[in-house]
């Protein structure tokens, strides 16, 4: 909720001019003091008496409840606004990111894990009304954030993302599967997957109840009305992997590798699923990949506003009649005989 003062008949504020204009014209109207020659003015010498002196007091009362009074023609008042979003078409998005050791490659700035949550952060706040979900996998998943609108918590969560979590490994398609199964009972008219990997599948637990190949999760997601856009991350060529720590400073040790993507398995579920694939070579096509996204699966809103105004004008002409009051008693009590 936002609140605003304003004023109702700014153009009132005009007549405030003529308080300078009061001002010049009683002191163009004092007469001057009549001159009598006499001998001597011992007589007559008297000092000014303190009420004497605060007898300008008066009149600055008057010009005071002027002001107030035309403050008031004004209409000055607090408008506060109430926004409310409603969603006609609502759109639930799961994020299954690699954690996998090899994310940590250079070949994206600072390196691909750190690209990806600076974009996948932004893209979260760019879509404030819709339900977004995180799960990080490599050669196990885990649903960090089930799909939620608060995405305060979602984008903590996405800095919170890091390597060695998980075992390693790359399982694309237990990641996918768990993401799937979080989409199960959506009701949202839209449900998207955005799956990221820099690998090939290299979990293959054939006697693993638990283990999900990347084909079947695909088929899974087809079945249940789920799109999935797959972003394969890595640039053509070589690029610098972690490979090993120095055992001495537990620091990581890089050295030029090829980087290789299962690109054929990623447009098979893009394609299977109703979703694109798309490749980020560095950091600027990642972030155009999310934006492509962004306008692919929008969302359509409507937003009801709701005004809520409080008049102050009352209170303005209480302070003026208050004012006034006080001015008049003081003219017929302390400055009675000044008057």
């Amino acid at each position: 909720m936002m609140g605003n003062f304003e004023f109702q008949n700014p153009w009132m504020l005009l007549l405030l001019l003529l308080i300078p204009l009061l001002i010049y014209l009683r002191i163009k109207r004092k007469r001057p003091h009549s001159v009598l020659k006499i001998s001597s003015l011992k007589p007559f010498e008297t000092t000014d008496s303190f009420l004497g002196k605060l007898k300008p007091l008066l009149y600055v009362l008057r010009l005071a409840t002027i002001a107030l009074i035309v403050i008031a023609l004004a209409r000055p008042q607090i408008v506060e606004m109430t926004s409310t979003v409603k969603s006609d078409k609502g759109v639930d998005i799961l994020m299954v990111v690699d954690t996998s050791l090899s994310m940590l490659a250079r070949d994206l700035k600072p390196d691909r894990l750190e690209a990806l949550k600076e974009v996948a952060e932004n893209f979260s706040r760019a879509r404030p009304t819709d339900r977004i979900g995180l799960v990080a996998y490599s050669g196990e998943a885990i649903a960090k954030v089930p799909l939620t609108t608060d995405h305060r918590v979602l984008i903590q969560e996405i800095r919170n993302l890091e390597t060695k979590e998980l075992e390693d490994g790359t399982a694309i398609g237990v990641g996918l599967a768990t993401a799937i199964n979080h989409l199960t009972d959506s009701k949202a008219t839209s449900k998207i997957i955005i799956l990221i990997t820099d690998g090939v599948e290299s979990i293959d637990y054939r006697n693993d109840l638990l283990y999900v190949s990347p084909q079947d999760a695909t088929q899974i997601a087809m079945n249940k009305g789920i799109k999935v856009y797959t972003i394969g991350v890595g640039t053509n060529g070589r690029a610098p992997f972690p490979t090993q720590y120095n055992p001495f400073t537990q620091e990581l040790i890089f050295t030029m590798e090829l980087v290789e993507i299962d690109e054929d398995l990623l447009r098979h579920i893009a394609d299977s699923t109703g979703g694109e694939y798309f490749r980020a070579t560095d950091n600027e096509s990642l972030e155009e990949i999310y934006s492509q996204i962004d306008q692919l699966e929008k969302t359509e809103i409507n937003e009801i506003k709701y005004y809520n105004y409080t008049e102050l004008f009352g209170k303005y002409l209480t302070w003026a009649l208050a004012l006034l009051c006080f001015e008049l008693i003081l003219r017929r009590t302390l400055f009675k005989e000044l008057t």
